[in-house]
């Protein structure tokens, strides 16, 4: 049973990952990042999702050096931007961010956004010479485990068929309003692991009606309910916060549960929260 955010769960190839990640986009590399990660340790978080495109890892290693949490007590996540997609280019771009990260391993690396542009043949080859260049460094030890980020099964079908290893992990935007159940399904059954950014819906879900009430119910906030929901789902979330007492709050979930009743009123809910970021359309 699930205690605390460093508390985790097992991936596909016997990884441990940890419950509640601190998710760290646009949080740039001042005062804002350093402080709000420290607190976010000293609360318990283990897991630090970051990306390249976030410009902000040297501060993440600042940050983590100044703390004094060994570096084998966290699991860090990065992910390798559209721009450096392919063989060659990935594996420049993950020493570049082991490099500012300060680290000679990553605990999971993902691409971050599929190549979607293009005739299909074309964006397929490029998905799979960045995914060849994961199951590299994998192999070598460089990464502890390999996987994708907003890839729906459309995206996954034809990297499953080329691919020696199998992604671990598909980050996706998950929350109450959008749970993206194809993608949440197919990778079940594919034994790949979801993680869920946005899981407040970018603050959107904050005063919905039916959140409200299953939340005054247990004398918890909307944001743990949204929470601790991801996580009956075996989604761990990635929050991101740079007020320390919202990261206090966003840690304390585990000490209730939803009923199915309310599991079900939350799946029922309407579209709501989502980004916008259609891993189809985007323009980046």
């Amino acid at each position: 049973m699930l205690k605390s955010p460093r508390d985790t769960l097992t991936l596909e190839n016997r990884v441990q990952i940890p419950c509640l990640g601190f998710g760290t986009w646009q949080i740039p590399e001042d005062e804002r990042l350093s402080e709000s990660l420290a607190a976010a340790l000293r609360l318990g978080y283990r897991h630090i999702d970051t990306a390249s495109i976030y410009a902000n890892e040297q501060g993440i290693r600042e940050a983590i050096r100044a703390s004094g949490v060994p570096r084998r007590e966290l699991f860090i996540t990065d992910k390798v931007w559209n721009t450096d997609r392919g063989y060659s280019s990935t594996l420049e771009a993950c020493e570049r961010s082991l490099e500012r990260l300060g680290t000679d391993y990553l605990d999971l690396y993902l691409i971050h956004w599929p190549a979607i542009h293009g005739e299909t043949t074309t964006w397929q080859a490029l998905n799979y010479g960045t995914w060849r260049a994961l199951e590299e460094l994998y192999a070598k030890g460089t990464v502890r485990a390999i996987g994708v980020s907003n890839f729906m099964p459309h995206h996954l079908v034809p990297l499953l068929a080329r691919a020696r290893i199998r992604p671990m992990v598909n980050s996706i935007e998950f929350h109450p309003g959008y749970m993206q159940l194809p993608a949440l399904r197919f990778c079940r059954a594919q034994g790949i692991g979801v993680l869920g950014w946005a899981p407040l819906g970018r603050g959107a879900l904050l005063a919905n009606p039916v959140l409200a009430r299953i939340a005054q119910e247990h004398h918890r906030t909307v944001a743990q309910v949204c929470l601790r929901w991801s996580l009956e789902h075996g989604v761990p979330p990635i929050v991101k916060s740079v007020n320390a007492a919202h990261l206090e709050e966003n840690a304390r979930i585990f000490d209730f549960t939803l009923s199915m009743a309310e599991m079900h009123a939350i799946d029922a809910l309407p579209p709501a929260g989502f980004s916008g970021l259609d891993p189809d359309h985007v323009s980046f």
